[in-house]
This record gives C-alpha cells, structure tokens and sequence, in this order.
C-alpha cells in the first residue's frame, strides 16, 4: 500500500472504532467497514464481498447482560487488510473470513481492556460534573471516543507494516487442504451466523415467510432488485395479518382499533 492509502485506512480504522460504541452510526458494520478498507484501497469490490459474507455471521452476534460479543469492528477491518494485502482476489475471501472469528475474539479482549480503563474516565467525569466543568466532561468523553478509535487504528496499522510479500508468502504457504478447510469453515460460520438469527427470531408466524424466501431466491429470472420488493411485500402482509389479530382481540374488548390494518401501515409508509 501506499502512503496515503495506509493513512486512510488508519483513518477508516478510527473511525469504524469509534462507531464500535456508537449505535447510531453504523460504520463497524463488516459491510460498511470492509467495504470502505476497499474503497481507500482501490478494491472495493473485494470489499464488499468480503464485508457481505462477514455481515451474515455478525448478525448472531450482540450483547446480553454482561456478556460481551465478539468485535465486529476489528474482524472486519483487520481481516479486509489481510485479504487486500495478500493479493489472492476473491480466492482469499475464504481464508480471510475464517481468520475473522480468531480477529474478533481478539478484539473482543481489546474492547475489555479499553471499557476498563473508561470506568475510569467516568469517575472523572463525575468530578468535573461536581464542579460544574463542562469543558472538562467533553474532553474527557473525547478522550474515552479516542480510545475506542485506537482499539481498532493501532492495530490496523501494525499489520499495514508487515511487508505484503510477508503476508502473502505466509498465505501461499497454506496446504491446499488447510486453505480449502478455512474456506469450508468460513462458509460453516456464515451458516451459523445466520442461524442464530433465525433462532431469535423464529416463530410460528414467521417460518412460512422463511421458506418462501428460499423458494424465490431460486428463480433465476428474479433480480435482487424484485426480491426485494417482493420482501417489503411480505413483510407489509406480515405486520398488517399480525396488526389484524391484534385488531380483533382489541374489538371483543371495545378498543375501537382500525378494521383496516393495511391500510394504516401504507399510510404510515
């Protein structure tokens, strides 16, 4: 890479960290991640492959309680380098997601390490709130972003500065069976990743919807495009069907809801 390309992705990089914290901005996604280490890189198109196929197993992950999921943030971003960097096109993708989960676990340690060090920053956010020192608190808050943004830029970097040849001889180094095993995995995790989802999401109600979804997705004269259509479709159907159950156990009880649920949810649109 060159120079500016290297400052680029550390500038990526510390921005999709500081995100990682920030649900309103969703540039941690491996989509958008990933698919901005390739624009800065010149390969976006390997970008977004990667990021799309990274995106599906991240779907699973999210945050229960205590329990902290794996960072999505460096996996995407770590793992688009060492793709772009090894040189192997869309051959690589496989390998590169397959390194993605032991990356996330990685930065999963990370994220532990700088949360820590932020209870700290709120404790002093506390006494500059006690004497009223606005300035102060932002600051401090601006430090605490920036060490979310490091989380993900520092490493980045690092492995910026291994020399390409190094990167890719260590991935042509692979055996053949370790390449295709990663590949396989990789494509077992994105199963997994999406499973999951469906676990949290699946009901009764749904599963028609599911399977009707694969039905489509196999006529090959649809474009992506109509699929889509056709899935706002359904999912209008699906709220105005569930909105319509709704509706009339609300009636028996005299709750004057709309006897035209449909209806409703086009005008909201």
């Amino acid at each position: 890479m060159s120079t500016i390309q290297i400052i680029l992705v550390v500038i990526v990089a510390f921005i999709v960290g500081c995100s990682s914290v920030n649900d309103q901005i969703e540039t941690y996604q491996p989509v958008v991640a990933c698919s901005l280490i390739g624009l800065v890189t010149g390969q976006l198109e390997l970008g977004v492959m990667l990021g799309g196929s990274l995106q599906l197993i991240t779907m699973g992950w999210a945050n229960v309680g205590a329990a902290m999921a794996p960072d999505a943030a460096l996996a995407g971003v770590a793992s688009a380098i060492i793709l772009i960097e090894g040189n192997q096109g869309a051959q690589g993708i496989g390998p590169a997601i397959a390194l993605a989960v032991p990356l996330a676990v990685a930065g999963l340690g990370l994220t532990m390490i700088v949360r820590t060090a932020t209870v700290f920053i709120a404790h002093i956010m506390d006494k500059r709130a006690e004497k009223t020192d606005i300035n102060g608190i932002q600051a401090w808050h601006f430090i605490g972003m920036t060490l979310q943004g490091l989380r993900v830029a520092i490493p980045a970097l690092l492995l910026m500065l291994i020399p390409v040849s190094l990167v890719r001889q260590g991935l042509e180094a692979m055996p053949e069976w370790l390449t295709a095993g990663m590949t396989i995995g990789g494509g077992m995790v994105v199963a997994v990743g999406y499973a999951m989802v469906i676990n949290m999401m699946s009901s009764r109600e749904v599963w028609p919807f599911f399977f009707l979804g694969f039905a489509l997705a196999a006529i090959k004269q649809l474009t992506l495009i109509s699929l889509g259509i056709i899935g706002v479709c359904l999912a209008i159907l699906f709220l105005a069907l569930e909105g319509s159950g709704g509706s009339s156990n609300g009636s028996s009880n005299g709750s004057g809801d709309s006897d035209d649920p449909l209806g409703d949810i086009l005008e909201d649109i």
